[in-house]
């Protein structure tokens, strides 16, 4: 069983995000993993709005991220967190998952090794 970092994205239309993020964290399972989902955990404590505890929860996610073995990105778009999570990953050499939702089934795409060759963000855009 692998450990799976979720990441996708969480400001903007919080509620949907999150039942968004859910979902992602349902399919890891369903996929016979365990997983590890900082922007569902920490924002229980931590307000999102203030930089600082928005920094210090971003932090201690990517503090995590080398514990876990992959990474699996979800969603259409990358957000700024996001990105950060991909870039780090890329860093420590953790393998990098794009996950679309596709006729409300998620698709797993391959192995992502590298942000500046293959990285969603190059093909997707920042929002």
């Amino acid at each position: 069983m692998k450990l799976i970092y979720v990441a996708s994205p969480y400001a903007g239309d919080v509620k949907k995000n999150i039942e968004f993020a859910k979902k992602a964290c349902s399919h890891v399972m369903d996929e016979g993993h365990a997983f590890f989902a900082p922007h569902l955990l920490y924002p229980q404590f931590l307000n999102d709005e203030n930089p600082d505890e928005r920094k210090a929860g971003l932090n201690t996610g990517l503090a995590m991220l080398t514990r876990c073995d992959e990474l699996w990105c979800y969603g259409d778009r990358i957000s700024p967190g996001m990105l950060l999570e991909i870039q780090e990953a890329s860093r420590i050499g953790i393998p990098i998952r794009r996950v679309m939702e596709q006729e409300n089934v998620f698709v797993i795409g391959r192995v992502k090794n590298s942000v500046q060759v293959e990285a969603p963000t190059l093909a997707m855009g920042i929002s």
